[in-house]
């Protein structure tokens, strides 16, 4: 089961996506907020696998709920749910960490294909919003922490000397290099870091 909240400032558009997804099985709505701090409350204690939310919102915008919630759950998917297609805003949520982006104007259907693609770990990007995710990073698009663990990789440094660099668990380390191999398509520790050192990335 698929765990997924909502954060839209329109309640008659999550009234609608509620109807719809009620006959998935396999996704269930655990939460649904109309601003970004409550949306981070939800993950909090809800814990979704999915997060689907827009951009523009009061009280604290999607850019920065999608930082917080990769700061703190990386597991955690996110797509983006918005009317805007600008290049900018794309770009501003990839770095945020989200796997997704979908316009508001796309069918139901495809938001569905969105949730379910995310959740295996896959990216998911909109119609033409692909190419334009290309062109904006011109690479597969990691989020900052992921840049930095793959920079420390590329240093050989192991998951605990990342972890003690940036003050974060082992864990944590782990599941940001297992994001990272699957979003490069990558097999094992020593294609991660011959992948960093061939790049030299200076982040």
């Amino acid at each position: 089961m698929i765990k997924l909240a909502i954060a839209e400032d329109h309640q008659a558009l999550i009234d609608g996506m509620k109807v719809f997804l009620e006959y998935e099985e396999d996704i269930k709505i655990v939460g649904e907020a109309s601003n970004g701090d409550r949306l981070l409350d939800i993950v909090r204690s809800k814990k979704p696998d999915v997060v689907l939310t827009d951009i523009r919102m009061p009280v604290m915008d999607g850019i920065t709920a999608a930082r917080h919630i990769k700061q703190e759950f990386p597991n955690c998917k996110i797509i983006a749910f918005s009317m805007f297609e600008q290049d900018e805003a794309i770009h501003q949520m990839q770095e945020a960490g989200a796997s997704g982006y979908i316009l508001k104007n796309s069918s139901l259907k495809k938001v569905i294909e969105a949730i379910r693609a995310v959740y295996r770990g896959e990216t998911y990007f909109d119609g033409g919003i692909k190419s334009k995710e290309t062109t904006v990073t011109d690479e597969v698009p990691l989020s900052k922490r992921e840049k930095e663990i793959l920079k420390l990789v590329g240093e050989g440094k192991t998951s605990q000397e990342i972890a003690d660099t940036l003050f974060i668990g082992k864990t944590t380390v782990d599941t940001h290099r297992k994001n990272i191999l699957k979003k490069l398509n990558l097999q094992g520790k020593s294609e991660l870091m011959r992948y960093s050192v061939e790049k030299k990335y200076d982040f």
